[in-house]
């Protein structure tokens, strides 16, 4: 059996909880990507789908946290099975069993080679978000069909923001939805082939 996850206290853990649990209200059937290397462990998660091979307009959260035993080990499981593991008041949390093969599990943003290309006011893309929800939540009335919705999300989140660092509405969603920002936060931007990475004070929002 593959050995757990071995966190440096409950608090890291139940925070692991809360995060998963973020996931799982903008996405029911979100995965849990669990990457760890050292004594970090890496958590993505996938908050919009992105299209082509290439997975253009994919956006991921991530947060890291800080493991007591270092660990190799890279799995993707269904974030329920992180919400069941992470309310039990431990600081180990068991691999699940179970696998998760999620669309945007292949694109593994680099780890180095990230370059400033500016920053964002966090109360921009809450703006972002929040006219976001409203739009959709008004455009999918009742009755509105799956595919009616996916492309109403598609084009509400893959709009551009009236900002500089050009970026998709869908990054101010990603962070908002897990809980990344403070409303007076500055965000810094990155940069790195395709990917750009914002880092908000909770965790990070990446987009392809």
């Amino acid at each position: 059996m593959t050995e757990p996850f071995v966190l440096v206290d409950e608090e890291s853990l139940a925070d692991l909880g809360r995060y998963a649990a973020r996931a799982r209200s903008l996405d029911p059937d979100a995965a849990v990507r669990l990457q760890a290397v050292g004594q970090v462990l890496a958590a993505w998660v996938g908050v919009l789908p992105g299209h082509g091979l290439m997975g253009d307009g994919t956006v991921l959260g991530l947060r890291t946290f800080a493991l007591a035993t270092a660990a190799d080990h890279d799995v993707t499981v269904p974030v329920q099975a992180i919400t069941d593991r992470t309310a039990r008041g431990t600081h180990v949390l068991p691999i699940p069993p179970t696998r998760a093969f999620p669309q945007w599990g292949a694109l593994t943003p680099p780890r180095s080679g990230w370059e400033p290309v500016g920053t964002l006011a966090a109360a921009t893309l809450i703006e972002a978000a929040t006219a976001g929800i409203r739009e959709i939540g008004v455009g999918a009335g009742p009755g509105s069909g799956a595919l009616a919705v996916a492309d109403l999300r598609s084009r509400v989140w893959g709009r551009p923001l009236d900002a500089v660092p050009a970026v998709s509405a869908g990054v101010g969603f990603a962070a908002y939805g897990l809980g990344f920002l403070t409303p007076d936060a500055i965000v810094p931007v990155h940069r790195s082939g395709p990917w750009r990475r914002l880092a908000c004070p909770g965790g990070y929002v990446l987009i392809r």
